[in-house]
């Protein structure tokens, strides 16, 4: 059985950028200070994998560029924060590309232009992104440097992830908060990349994840999420009903958290 197929009421889109995050993340040019502060990565075009693997390059910390002609998809991904920059031509991308890349910061750009053209004029002209997506007819600087979004799910593997989800009655970001805060208690200093995601996540994907939390994480950390969750409850610091659910390989569990006199 798949790892996500049971999983209910979370946003498909929310689930596929924590996927391409940890892949993301997963690979060796990231830094455990920068992310991919420094990496220049090509998405391809913005369809529904493009704008999570945008996303998803975000919070990893890329300088990322897309394409699209679509004008509706250009203006949701401005709307929700998936695309910093929409511009009309490779060399506007490029200027804002080169230094945020300089600067190692984020970014994202969207070239109003159809990919395949603008694929076309990055071969022209020479154009290697660090990090590109998987079956684009554009060269890299490394071919091993690929990101290949459809070769991640360790369902079958005895090191497959848990994915843990966690909500809260009030629906309050300063609740939500409370809870991140024992996440992030429960992660060790080596952790990077689940704490880049817990501390960066919110902000990149803002109302597409709004009234809940999810993390891509090992089973380890799920339990001690849970045990961790429970004691605040019980001693009065967590004082708001919450819920949180894991799931791994197929399996869910789930715990409804109510202080006593809530």
């Amino acid at each position: 059985m798949p790892l996500y197929a049971p999983i209910q009421n979370v946003p498909e889109f929310t689930l596929s950028v924590a996927r391409a995050y940890a892949d993301l993340t997963a690979h060796g040019s990231a830094d455990p200070e920068s992310g991919l502060g420094g990496s220049f990565f090509y998405a391809g075009e913005l369809d529904g994998a493009g704008r999570a693997l945008v996303a998803a390059a975000n919070i990893a910390g890329a300088a990322t560029l897309v394409a699209s002609a679509d004008r509706t998809a250009q203006k949701q991904a401005i709307r929700e924060g998936i695309a910093d920059f929409l511009v009309t031509s490779l060399d506007e991308a490029l200027r804002i590309l080169k230094n945020q890349l300089r600067k190692r910061e984020t970014v994202a750009v969207c070239v109003a232009k159809e990919p395949a053209a603008m694929e076309r004029e990055m071969r022209e002209r020479g154009v290697l992104p660090n990090l590109l997506r998987s079956c684009l007819p554009v060269a890299a600087d490394s071919a091993s440097l690929r990101f290949d979004e459809s070769a991640s799910d360790a369902a079958d593997s005895a090191d497959a992830p848990a994915l843990v989800v966690w909500r809260v009655d009030s629906g309050r970001h300063k609740d939500l908060a409370l809870l991140d805060e024992a996440a992030l208690a429960c992660l060790g200093a080596d952790q990077w990349a689940a704490r880049r995601w817990l501390r960066l996540a919110p902000r990149y994907l803002g109302r597409l994840a709004q009234g809940f939390r999810l993390i891509l994480a090992d089973r380890a950390f799920a339990r001690k999420f849970a045990e961790e969750s429970k004691s605040r409850v019980d001693s009065g610091e967590i004082a708001f009903p919450c819920e949180l659910c894991i799931y791994c390989r197929g399996e869910e569990k789930k715990y409804r958290l109510k202080p006593e006199k809530s």
